[in-house]
């Protein structure tokens, strides 16, 4: 199967490193034009280098820092002034780890701006060029915490959760506009991310960070963790035609860690 995104335009958010990058570069291998979010300039500068490139493809980057939502809010409302995208991947790094009984209410609001309020504004950015067109993809990058949560993420678990359940609601308004909205639930992935939760799980527990990887690796039915590629696979899938008729869905991509069904 041929997965053709030629002449679509793609917003990839948080595509500096890990994930996002992983999506960002398999989006432009299937032909599509790429415009990269993070705060890492010299990054996404060398990530952009190295994207595949024909006559038809023009990559390009944006610096913001999801940290700050008025400001990212005013830099992303300008970029669409004179952008349309076809493609939008709502990515974004993960708040700060730590249980319910560490975190406090004005935690969870950071988190809000951080995971929730950036992904419904950029949407709403989105969509008028979408709904004009007929076509258009909007993936969410969620994590597997909304169906099992993790308790040492207790802000990731109750804002994705949100994200998810707002983007079933706007699937549905949307679909017979040509519009698909779907969000990819996240499992054990090879990335900065991870590696940065098992040092902190590694320090709490008093073992090495190699024997948290190891257990995390027997957790997983395929016996590993995943690539950032095959990540990317999946969203290059999800963002063609091929995927039309796949809306409103969460798809977990965890080598079977999830038990509920």
């Amino acid at each position: 199967m041929n997965i053709s995104l030629k002449g679509k335009k793609a917003l990839v958010g948080g595509s500096s490193r890990g994930i996002g990058k992983a999506i960002a570069q398999q989006l432009a291998e299937s032909g599509a034009s790429v415009t990269l979010l993070s705060r890492s300039v010299d990054k996404m500068q060398d990530i952009i280098k190295n994207l595949p490139k024909t006559e038809n493809q023009e990559h390009s980057f944006l610096q913001v820092d999801f940290s700050d939502f008025e400001a990212y809010k005013a830099i992303i409302f300008d970029y669409f002034k004179n952008n349309t995208i076809d493609i939008l991947v709502n990515n974004t790094q993960g708040p700060q780890a730590g249980g319910a009984l560490e975190k406090k209410v004005d935690d969870y609001q950071i988190a809000f701006d951080l995971l929730f309020k950036s992904v419904v504004f950029t949407t709403e950015l989105a969509l008028p060029h979408m709904q004009k067109n007929n076509w258009g993809r909007i993936i969410n990058v969620a994590s597997i915490s909304v169906k099992e949560p993790l308790n040492y993420l207790a802000l990731s678990n109750t804002i994705r959760a949100a994200v998810v359940t707002w983007s079933k609601g706007l699937a549905m308004d949307v679909a017979k506009q040509g519009i698909t909205v779907n969000s990819v639930l996240t499992g054990y992935f090879d990335t900065e991310r991870i590696a940065q939760l098992n040092a902190k799980k590694a320090e709490k527990l008093g073992v090495s960070q190699s024997e948290v990887r190891k257990t995390m690796e027997r957790q997983v039915p395929v016996g590993r963790i995943g690539k950032p590629e095959e990540y990317g696979y999946l969203v290059s899938f999800l963002a063609s035609d091929k995927a039309a008729y796949i809306n409103g869905t969460n798809i977990p991509i965890d080598g079977g860690l999830l038990k509920s069904l």
